[in-house]
């Protein structure tokens, strides 16, 4: 066994893509901005960030497609131009729409293989493996969005590759296929490859990443296992509703909790337990007619991490002129 078979495997040290200091400027534009991570074989890594971030052009330069103005990646210690037969390393789906319409799905699987040579049975392999064996003769031109997607990734899969690279492949997906490429994915990396998924969704993500790489306007915000997102960048609160809410407040500000006023005489309290607001009301004598602990979504955590990093933001109907 090879050591570049040996890190695919997951047994080696090395990433599978090493990204260190990308920049990418057009004219005065930083789009990428100094970034660096790691993605890791037997590991599915979540790319996210708000609509242009910069995710797209990073896997463009990962893929060798855009030249990064400063910085360097590696694919198994090489960049992709040196690779050799780089289909068999590097699998991945960029544009779901790059298909031409009037072929077939075969038929296109089958130029790419033969342009990597590829054995032709590969192609309706891979058109198993996606569910799409049955529109193997039918012209791309009348799939759906979400069945080009699934063709997207059975090419990305044509040559066997070690790392798997998908730009908001959930695009256009039913509820059925965004559950079966969740389990799909899970499964390739469970066999020792490298993915990398884009994605603005943080819902999604939580469900499919074992590994989450957050950019905002081009630099890194977070690089963190999920586990570890949903620790530093959660958000736990207390909500307690009352009668008396001024003085359920007053009680809770001596004891140096923050505490936050909402409708309907709703208290929002920071950094305490429901059971620690419970004994509190009940020895100011308050009644308290609800008492719950929240815990934020890891959509709440994501959001509030690019709030400023989002470049377009729409304002509520009522404050449009």
């Amino acid at each position: 066994m090879n050591s570049d078979r040996k890190t695919a495997n997951g047994t080696g040290d090395a990433p599978a893509i090493d990204v260190q200091g990308l920049v990418k400027t057009y004219g005065d534009k930083t789009v990428v901005n100094g970034l660096t991570f790691q993605v890791r074989a037997g590991v599915v890594t979540g790319f996210l960030g708000p609509n242009g971030a910069g995710k797209s052009t990073t896997m463009r330069m990962i893929l060798g497609l855009d030249r990064p103005t400063e910085g360097r990646v590696r694919i198994f210690g090489r960049a992709y131009a040196e690779l050799g037969e780089p289909l068999r390393h590097v699998g991945a789906l960029l544009d779901a729409g790059a298909a031409h319409p009037g072929r077939t799905a075969r038929d296109h699987l089958l130029c790419i293989a033969r342009a990597n040579r590829v054995a032709d049975a590969r192609a309706d392999e891979v058109l198993e493996q996606v569910g799409l064996a049955s529109a193997a003769k039918r012209r791309i031109g009348g799939f759906s969005l979400g069945m080009r997607q699934r063709l997207g990734i059975a090419a990305a899969l044509l040559g066997d590759p070690r790392v798997l690279i998908l730009d908001e492949p959930v695009n256009g997906l039913d509820p059925e296929g965004i559950r079966w490429l969740r389990h799909f994915l899970k499964d390739l990396a469970a066999q020792g490859r490298a993915v990398l998924i884009s994605s603005h969704l943080m819902t999604e993500m939580a469900l499919l990443a074992d590994r989450l790489v957050v950019i905002g306007r081009g630099s890194l915000l977070a690089d963190v296992s999920m586990a570890e997102f949903a620790e530093e960048h959660g958000r736990s609160r207390v909500r307690v509703r009352s009668d008396e809410p001024e003085r359920l407040r007053a009680a809770i500000g001596h004891k140096g909790l923050r505490v936050e006023a909402g409708p309907d005489g709703r208290l929002e309290v920071y950094g305490t337990v429901a059971e620690e607001i419970g004994r509190l009301a009940a020895h100011e004598g308050t009644p308290v007619l609800e008492l719950t602990q929240v815990e934020d979504s890891l959509e709440d955590a994501f959001m509030r991490m690019t709030a400023d990093t989002v470049e377009y933001v729409a304002r509520p109907l009522g404050e449009v002129a």
